[in-house]
């Protein structure tokens, strides 16, 4: 039985959500709007302000998406009304990031800069030139690029240095001369 299914989503208040009888979900709020096509085996219904997701049998697929589904659906709902954010920080000496126009420039030690476009539906805001901060509705897109600006330089153990999450922790190891 899936716990997560089974709750209830509220949709707060200057949150519209739209559903189609082919569980085709449009949902717009003060940050935007989000569509997303679900499975078509669930029935998701709609009760004023709550929606509850339910699945007509027991088979394999329909347990495993059902859980998925109302995760979906709320982040979607969290998306649009309040948005999401992601926070990088940079270490390293010369490491460093900028913004120009819809571009991401990194600069990270390697011999040629790298520059990223910014997706549409992204915020990104650079305040000091060694903290990136990655906002927009949509879960999946800022988790995504957030993850793609860290991947040019993981963080590295010995001296710590590289594209990091703000609340991560980067185990640090001693190097050759803890003997």
């Amino acid at each position: 039985m899936s716990r997560i299914g089974n709750k209830v989503i509220q949709v707060p208040a200057g949150v519209t959500v739209t559903l189609s009888p082919e569980n085709y979900a449009v949902v717009k709020g003060p940050k935007g709007q989000l569509e997303f096509q679900f499975n078509q085996s669930l029935d998701i219904k709609m009760e004023g302000a709550d929606i509850t997701i339910s699945r007509p049998n027991n088979e394999i697929f329909t347990r495993k998406i059902h859980g998925t589904t109302r995760a979906l659906l709320a982040n979607m709902i969290i998306g649009v009304s309040t948005g999401f954010k992601k926070q990088l920080e940079i270490r390293g000496v010369g490491y460093r990031a900028s913004l120009t126009g819809n571009v991401v420039n990194l600069s990270l030690g390697y011999s040629h800069p790298i520059e990223l476009e910014i997706p549409a539906g992204l915020k990104v805001t650079i305040p000091k030139n060694t903290d990136v901060i990655v906002e927009g509705a949509d879960k999946q897109l800022v988790g995504e690029f957030s993850a793609k600006i860290r991947s040019f330089r993981k963080p590295e153990p010995y001296l710590g240095k590289g594209i990091r999450y703000v609340d991560e922790y980067v185990p640090r190891k001693a190097g050759k001369t803890a003997k």
